[in-house]
């Protein structure tokens, strides 16, 4: 069964999800957490696929994304810390309530991922799986990357962002458009060697979270180098994290990148190992 869904962030703004409840539940339930500017129908089929497999599970828009998006965007005073210690954190809770005497999980997407580590309460997450998720510091790119994250972190979003009014992330090719403070954070955290973690002193926060962490590196995905997934695993000090190595020809595919994991192709190879992690833990 799947309930469109209207719950509050921490601090009372309204986020529209989506709830997948399973017919045969195994008493665990996922919270998903999407990659910056991508919304939730986006990881429609693969939460529909957890409930397939016992598991309830939440999508949700963050503020600003999607159908939480309330007016302009230049109107918007939200930053990504926001969108996890607010958004996520008020998914997290509702999920709870929901799915009561469950076992808590995440999936995290990219930033999603990320977010984890600052969410008030992580520790109730008893397994994280990410995929693509990555310290953004722009020094963990290699040649052309390299120069065009530093283009991206030191030029393009604090350039356009007050142009604008908003991050232009769509002119930019990476996803729907920013609140302002949102990009701003993003681009801020890049330049930092430690990433959110050092730009936020969030090192506590990150070992909080004691549980089983899988970090998905897919060989092709040119936004999450092996060099910065390994430093994203490695501020979760307290966990007890693996990197998840896929290669694209070992699943039949020529390509995969940043965004394939979770397209219904991969239900039967990609999807059905993440899903037989998260119940084994």
């Amino acid at each position: 069964m799947i309930e469109p869904v209207q719950f509050a962030a921490r601090d009372g703004y309204a986020l529209a999800g989506m709830l997948y409840r399973p017919a045969a539940p195994n008493g665990r339930a996922v919270l998903v957490n999407a990659a910056v500017g991508v919304k939730q129908s986006y990881y429609s089929p693969f939460a529909a696929y957890l409930a397939e497999r016992g598991f309830a599970a939440l999508s949700y828009d963050y503020r600003g994304i999607g159908a939480s998006r309330r007016g302009p965007l230049r109107a918007l005073k939200a930053s990504m810390s926001d969108w996890a210690r607010l958004d996520a954190a008020g998914a997290l809770d509702f999920l709870e309530r929901a799915t009561p005497g469950a076992r808590l999980a995440a999936i995290g997407h990219s930033f999603g991922g990320q977010a984890i580590g600052i969410i008030p309460g992580n520790e109730r997450i008893a397994a994280l799986l990410t995929v693509g998720s990555q310290s953004g510091y722009w020094g963990h790119w290699r040649g052309a990357r390299r120069v065009g994250m530093w283009l991206f972190t030191y030029l393009a979003i604090p350039g356009l962002t007050p142009l604008f009014g908003y991050c232009p992330a769509s002119r930019l090719g990476i996803g729907e458009d920013l609140p302002a403070a949102a990009g701003l954070e993003w681009a801020r955290w890049c330049r930092h060697p430690e990433y959110l973690v050092g730009a936020l002193g969030a090192h506590d926060a990150y070992a909080r979270f004691r549980g089983p962490l899988r970090a998905c590196w897919i060989e092709d995905d040119s936004y999450a180098p092996l060099r910065a997934v390994q430093a994203f695993v490695a501020q979760y000090r307290g966990a007890q994290g693996e990197i998840w190595r896929i290669a694209p020809r070992e699943v039949g595919a020529r390509a995969i990148g940043h965004f394939g994991f979770f397209r219904e192709r991969f239900r039967d190879t990609l999807w059905r190992d993440a899903a037989d992690w998260l119940a084994a833990q």
